[in-house]
């Protein structure tokens, strides 16, 4: 085959206006292809002149530096709300922003002046120094400076939002500053027309607030406390809202509290179900309630006798039962007490062991009980005395014995007219009011009745802490808290609405003279002093102060007066004083141990008579039918008598139950 010759192409012509590049060196092609993209782009002086212009508008939003974004936001909400107490806050937002926008541009303006001028003073002084290349050299630089900041896409002004919390911050400061007109228009209704403002801090967000101001020489703190139902009406609030307290060293500056909601409207629970170990009541105190401001109160077991006074379902109950349950947690008190009914609300304090006296209503038995704390002052003075003490300190509660705490439920059980022995027992109680507080003798007196013929001002005046729940008028009030306090504005009489537990609580040791609502604290339905008094058990078995651990000289006096023991509530923990188990011999024991199991013999036969040869087996297997003869007649039961038993005919000789439970109630001192 013939090859066939290539044909001849030939290179196409150049079209008009395109210019064919040739070929040139690697260093050539780049610096030609800078210059040309240089001179396509107009030497780049559109970047520069964008670059200066986006410089010259971020210098205008610091400037701004938000704030009308903000001012336009905040002026939106006021448009858009009917509100009109939220409108003057936010009308107050723009007013605080519009101070701090002048403020802000005249800040940045001074700065950005004085970087100018430096700039300029420099340039200045490098054209005069070096010449024509330090100008071109600081021209050039400014031309690379603008194109820098040209490069890259146009950016765009983020939406700005008023801060939440800004305003929030405002909008209470704008409260605050319509609480002063209203604070000082009450104060002046009340006779304090030139209070000057000290400091007015946010409110906190619960809605409580203080402001300290100067009463401006129109009277004091304490002038003003007597108001203090006058100042809460004036502020449109409840008294239990408001608070008022004196700047300790200025009688004529208060710090006035005000809450937004009742304080005392929800119960809180007692601290001392956190308690596990032991409480010194002296130093320490005892928690028995809070105050307005949420403060937890704590009486202290030192100089003082205590009055709890209040109708029927007041919540008295329970504010006692705080004192008297923490009080168990301290080993070294010694809790006597004295119950006005029959029913079994201090039992438990008898059944755990703690109470080292405790009988039901016995105007005798509280006679002598209070013939033998007087007995014990003596001991307890002449102690002190070798001490060189004239009165009880901390360290001696040791050794003097304890505290002693006698407890009075509804003392008008023993007090009101015509009760037996009630002027022997009124005589009693006053002079142990009045003599043994420094012996370290103490009483908790706890009445329904806050009259003056159940509580005679004698006996009233010696008791430094007094809790009033609510009564019917007035002049009980001023029975528990002493005369005109009613007037000066602690009338227990007053509280709307009643909650159980409130009350005006007045003890100098804690420093508290104001309404306070007692810790809740229930038996009946939670089981929460039971719990906390197996916790007292503990902490007073291991210092050794559960009854019977110790030698009591009180209990030992009404055992020598009266033949019957009340220790822990007598033989059954029942507030029934009887023989004391604690005092029986050794062959009484056995002899006690002998009936109780005859008895239960009875019970598995399940009859009410037995002979001694069928009861024998039952009790133990050494014991003969002769051993528990005689141990049954020592014991008191008397000899056999004729009985009838299923398995034998005719009557033998046996026990009948009845003359068993008496020899055994004998025994046990009932």
């Amino acid at each position: 085959m013939t090859a066939v010759p290539p044909l001849p192409v030939e290179a196409p012509a150049p079209l008009e206006g395109v210019v064919v590049p040739t070929e040139k060196p690697a260093a050539e092609g780049v610096l030609a292809r800078a210059i040309d993209h240089a001179a396509e782009h107009r030497l780049y002086a559109p970047l520069a002149s964008r670059g200066y212009r986006r410089l010259a508008a971020r210098w205008l939003d610091r400037y701004h530096d938000d704030y009308p974004h903000m001012i336009g936001t905040a002026r939106q909400a006021i448009a858009a709300t009917d509100d009109v107490g939220e409108q003057q806050a936010l009308k107050a937002v723009v007013t605080e922003l519009r101070a701090n926008s002048r403020r802000h541009r005249i800040i940045h303006s001074t700065k950005t002046g004085m970087w100018a001028t430096t700039a300029a003073t420099a340039t200045t002084a490098g054209t005069l120094s070096g010449g024509l290349w330090v100008t071109a050299l600081t021209a050039l630089g400014a031309y690379l400076y603008g194109i820098r900041h040209g490069v890259g896409d146009e950016p765009r002004h983020p939406t700005i939002a008023l801060p939440a919390q800004f305003l929030e911050q405002a909008i209470s400061q704008a409260n605050r500053a319509a609480d002063e007109p209203e604070l000082r228009g009450a104060l002046a209704q009340l006779g304090f027309p030139n209070i000057t403002i000290v400091a007015n801090p946010p409110a906190n967000p619960d809605g409580t607030r203080t402001i300290t101001f100067d009463l401006g020489g129109t009277g004091t703190v304490t002038d003003l406390r007597k108001r203090t139902e006058g100042l809460a009406a004036a502020l449109g609030r409840d008294v239990t809202m408001v608070d008022i307290d004196k700047v300790p060293g200025l009688a004529g500056r208060a710090s006035l509290w005000t809450a937004d909601s009742d304080p005392f409207q929800a119960a809180r629970p007692s601290p001392l179900l956190l308690q596990h170990g032991p409480i010194d009541s002296w130093k320490d105190g005892i928690p028995v309630a809070f105050g307005k401001r949420g403060n937890t109160i704590k009486l202290p077991l030192m100089n003082q006798n205590t009055l709890v006074g209040g109708m029927s379902r007041s919540g008295k109950g329970v504010g006692a039962s705080n004192l008297i349950v923490g009080a168990t947690m301290d080993p070294w008190v010694n809790l006597r007490i004295v119950a006005g009914k029959h029913n079994g609300e201090w039992d438990p304090y008898a059944r755990a062991g703690v109470a080292s006296t405790y009988f039901k209503p016995s105007p005798e038995r509280l006679l002598v009980l209070l013939q033998g704390l007087l007995a014990d002052k003596d001991r307890r003075e002449r102690g002190l005395g070798k001490q060189g003490k004239s009165k009880l300190i901390h360290g001696l509660i040791g050794a003097i014995g304890g505290i002693e705490l006698l407890v009075i439920d509804e003392l008008a059980t023993y007090t009101r007219p015509g009760k037996p022995l009630r002027d022997e027992i009124l005589s009693a109680l006053e002079e142990l009011s009045a003599v043994a507080l420094g012996a370290g003798i103490l009483m908790v007196l706890i009445t329904q009745y806050p009259e003056v013929d159940v509580l005679p001002q004698g006996l009233a005046m010696n008791c430094g802490t007094k809790w009033a729940m609510r009564v019917d008028n007035a002049t009980q009030s001023n029975a528990i808290l002493g005369a005109g306090s009613a007037g000066a504005g602690r009338d227990a009489s007053k509280f709307d609405p009643p909650r159980p537990g409130l009350g005006w609580l007045v003890n100098p040791f804690a420093d508290v003279t104001d309404l306070a609502r007692s810790f809740d604290l229930d038996e009946d339905e939670r089981g929460e002093i039971g719990l906390l008094l197996q916790r007292a058990v503990e902490v007073r078995r291991a210092a050794g102060r559960l009854v019977g651990q110790w030698d009591d000289p009180i209990e030992k006096y009404l055992l020598n007066a009266t033949n019957l023991s009340s220790a822990a509530g007598g033989p059954k923990s029942d507030g029934v004083p009887g023989r004391s188990v604690a005092n029986l011999t050794i062959e009484q024991r056995v002899q006690r141990d002998a009936l109780r199991g005859a008895l239960m013999a009875m019970d598995q036969l399940g009859r009410s008579e037995a002979q001694l040869d069928e009861m024998a087996p039952l009790i133990g297997e050494t014991l003969t039918p002769e051993g528990l003869g005689a141990l049954l007649r020592a014991g008191g039961a008397g000899g056999t008598v004729k009985v009838t038993v299923p398995h034998k005919e005719g009557r033998v000789n046996g026990y009948r139950r009845a003359d068993l439970e008496d020899a055994l109630k004998f025994l046990d001192g009932a």
